[in-house]
């Protein structure tokens, strides 16, 4: 077998440990409905996470602005990237509250905060989380590894049954595109008919 191979197979026996892990999908389907209902009643979704899981909070808000699979109204949903917020904050108060400030200055109360870590322990997204319990948001967390202290802190903590990073990243795509793919469904019935 290739080293090709040997990584699909990998990948789709993580895949299939998440499809068996009942609290991994109880989880998922419950964010997916709040979700859903909250952004149905005009509230928003910050995304936020490192390195990956940035670029994977980014890619989980421009299909919610822009477009999943047929075009609609963007929804409201905003990712944590801004360099320049970045560099400021973290010269100014440390890197650890990159996220929070953004939260501390556009969170409203019924807002959603997605919080991608891998490891769950990840202190500046611990941070935001913080913040965003202080503002009244919902927060679904995108974990991995056993959901380290993020799993006990956030609302709808999503852990993929897996310790391997590139493998929970692999399945974190899948679950963002899971959540959109279900606040459709709800908001966009006739694109699914």
């Amino acid at each position: 077998m290739s080293f090709v191979q040997q990584a699909l197979k990998d990948a789709h026996k993580t895949l299939e440990a998440a499809l068996s892990h009942k609290p991994f999908i109880d989880q998922l389907e419950t964010a997916v409905e709040a979700l859903a209902t909250g952004l149905q009643t005009d509230h928003s979704v910050m995304s936020c996470g490192n390195g990956g899981s940035m670029c994977d909070a980014i890619h989980f808000a421009e299909e919610l602005t822009g477009r999943y699979r047929k075009d609609r109204r963007p929804l409201k949903a905003f990712a944590m990237g801004d360099s320049a917020h970045m560099s400021c904050v973290a010269n100014d108060f440390g890197y650890d509250f990159v996220f929070s400030r953004i939260v501390e200055a556009w969170g409203q109360k019924g807002d959603f905060l997605l919080a991608i870590s891998t490891s769950g322990n990840s202190k500046n997204v611990i941070k935001a989380v913080e913040a965003a319990k202080l503002k009244g948001m919902k927060i679904i967390g995108l974990l991995g590894k056993g959901g380290g202290l993020l799993k006990d802190m956030v609302d709808y903590p999503i852990i993929v049954p897996s310790d391997v990073t590139d493998r929970i990243q692999e399945v974190h795509i899948k679950a963002i595109h899971i959540m959109i793919e279900g606040v459709e469904r709800k908001l966009f019935p006739e694109h699914y008919a």
